[in-house]
């Protein structure tokens, strides 16, 4: 289970800012800015949301496998694939808390800030990062213990391979599979503590935001 365990904690060190980098710049994108496009970008977004993991890993599967690159540096079913898949089903969480919270911002803060002279990055940066940072924090703190209990999309993309893809979920499934239910026990008794951990970040969030004790 060590290893399983060192492993996930590396797929979250690789995934955590990539979803707080590409999470926020596309919840900001939604929330601020009107083009072409906007509504199919939105759905296209939260597309994996209603797919079964199944068939996003499927998908995923098919069209990686196209990519020559992917092929030439064989990064199917190796740790780049386990990293990368999380990412596909937990960015959606991301990035409608991030549109929630730059959405909630008070345009005439920014538009006050235009007229003091600040480029729209310090207009980001001064006002509205701040304003919408406890959504952020809340969306990467769900969208962080989604990405730790991927299940479907990295089996589908990165396989079961103990000590180079097998996450703590495949682990579970593994020693299930072995009818090692105390094993299984262990590692989904850790997960579970994350995911409560997770949510009392988002409520204490939450309650702060609110005013709330």
């Amino acid at each position: 289970m060590i290893s399983s365990l060192v492993l996930s904690l590396k797929v979250l060190a690789v995934d955590v800012p990539l979803l707080l980098v590409i999470g926020t710049s596309l919840g900001w994108l939604l929330a601020r800015r009107n083009f072409r496009g906007k509504e199919a970008l939105s759905l296209l977004i939260l597309l994996p949301v209603v797919l079964p993991p199944s068939v996003l890993g499927l998908y995923l599967l098919m069209l990686l496998g196209h990519v020559p690159l992917m092929r030439e540096l064989g990064l199917l079913f190796s740790f780049p694939a386990a990293a990368m898949a999380p990412l596909f089903p937990s960015l959606p969480i991301m990035v409608q808390s991030a549109r929630s919270g730059f959405a909630s911002v008070d345009v005439g803060l920014e538009d006050a800030a235009r007229t003091l002279g600040d480029s729209e990055l310090a207009v980001f940066w001064r006002v509205s990062f701040p304003i919408a940072k406890r959504f952020l924090m809340a969306g990467l703190a769900l969208a962080s213990a989604r990405a730790l209990g991927d299940f479907g999309v990295t089996l589908m993309i990165a396989g079961n391979i103990p000590g180079r893809t097998q996450t703590l979920p495949l682990y579970i499934y593994s020693r299930v599979e072995a009818l090692d239910f105390a094993g299984a026990n262990m590692a989904a008794i850790l997960l579970t503590g994350v995911g409560v951990m997770s949510l009392w970040l988002v409520r204490r969030m939450e309650g702060v935001h609110g005013g709330a004790s």
